[in-house]
């Protein structure tokens, strides 16, 4: 029995269970089909982008007009595997207020170059690229493109910069999740 219209209405016992299974049968769906369908279009939606700001040091610390190799390592969590990566940087500034970091990976292929101080340029010993100190513009061998910079802050005198990888062997400079 129920109430419409102010008066009492007898509700059979067919009907009742026909109202019954309909509700039933749209909350399992509901509760069955959301999580499903969110599990089946999750990898279309846009991903938030993470950035991964990485402490360089105190900011009066950083030698002005030589570049400095900064490594850490990074822990890596690929399903139910843990793994560590090396990662690198070049730090450069001219009057420690203005600071270019590079990613230490040559573009050409992702080798780890290095600094070479009498020359006053960086050199990648895989392929012989040639890159200027100040501004990662290619000078000679066959990098596709300059050295890949990192956004930077200083925050109460601390250096960061956002660490990230990009694609070898590509004029662009493409980011790589």
């Amino acid at each position: 029995m129920f109430l419409r219209g102010g008066q009492v209405v007898s509700l059979s016992r067919r009907r009742f269970f026909r109202w019954a299974t309909g509700i039933g049968s749209f909350l399992t769906a509901t509760l069955v089909g959301l999580p499903s369908l969110r599990a089946f279009l999750g990898p279309l939606a846009p991903k938030a982008k993470k950035t991964n700001w990485i402490k360089l040091g105190e900011v009066d610390q950083i030698e002005a007009g030589v570049p400095t190799r900064f490594d850490y390592t990074e822990s890596i969590n690929d399903a139910w595997v843990e793994t560590r990566a090396l990662r690198g940087m070049w730090i450069y500034t001219d009057d420690n207020v203005a600071f270019t970091v590079y990613n230490a990976h040559c573009p050409h292929l992702a080798c780890s170059y290095a600094f070479e101080k009498e020359k006053g340029i960086f050199h990648c010993p895989c392929h012989h690229g040639l890159f200027e100190l100040k501004t990662g513009k290619v000078l000679g061998g066959p990098p596709p493109r300059g050295l890949d910079t990192l956004e930077t802050k200083v925050e109460n005198g601390v250096l960061y910069a956002a660490y990230q990888d990009f694609r070898a062997g590509v004029d662009a400079k493409v980011a790589v999740s």
